[in-house]
């Protein structure tokens, strides 16, 4: 399962996992926006979710209450501001929607499905964060908003996995990639590699985690991120 799959990373996660045989439960929040999501083909089912909307996640979590779910993937992010917006002409409304988003609604996500997931053979709980969230890797500045909200992604998904040690409970960070989140600088965008290549190396991570990784945070390398 993997939401805010009709785009961007997600929808490559959903691509690669179907064209493996896998059986893809994609989430996304504008069904007319899904036409990509759906045309990976019959192993793949769309379900509408705004993950944003707290008592929509438990409610599809009701519905789905019998699926397996093997890996689960939270993947919707938003980035609200470009990185180089200084902190006084950031408004309120930035602040919430990240975090409501990257922090707020991940932790929903892995409460709502942990059950299903828990009871599966492959037992893997992952979260999209990004390398602009560990604070012992920063040596750039800005990107205040974003980079609080994975700050904060961090700290929940480790306390997440300490709480649910019948799961195995991950960060993972995908690099910088060509997507509509990234696309707040034409030139450098434009230079940035498709989100291919890296994606597959994540899945890699993920089919290697076992239980003692449970609670890290992992670059699409493999390298063990600071927090």
């Amino acid at each position: 399962m993997i939401t805010g799959a009709n785009r961007g990373l997600g929808l490559e996660f959903a691509r690669q996992y179907a064209a493996e045989g896998w059986r893809v439960i994609g989430t996304c929040r504008d069904m007319e926006k899904a036409g990509a999501l759906r045309a990976l083909g019959s192993g793949v089912e769309v379900v509408q979710l705004n993950v944003a909307d707290r008592a929509a996640v438990f409610a599809l979590s009701k519905k789905l209450a019998d699926e397996t779910l093997d890996v689960f993937i939270a993947n919707a992010g938003v980035l609200p501001v470009p990185p180089s917006t200084k902190p006084e002409e950031i408004g309120e409304a930035p602040w919430l929607s990240a975090f409501r988003v990257n922090t707020m609604a991940p932790l929903d996500c892995a409460s709502a499905f942990v059950q299903q997931v828990a009871r599966s053979r492959e037992r893997k709980m992952l979260v999209m964060g990004s390398w602009i969230g560990s604070i012992g890797s920063n040596t750039t500045g800005g990107h205040y908003v974003y980079r609080a909200s994975k700050s904060a992604l961090n700290a929940v998904w480790r306390s997440f996995a300490i709480d649910h040690p019948e799961v195995i409970a991950a960060v993972l960070s995908p690099g910088a990639l060509r997507t509509d989140l990234t696309r707040f600088d034409e030139d450098w965008w434009s230079r940035l590699p498709h989100p291919s290549e890296n994606i597959a190396r994540l899945r890699a991570v993920i089919a290697s985690l076992t239980q003692a990784d449970s609670g890290g945070f992992f670059h699409f390398t493999g390298e063990r991120l600071p927090w």
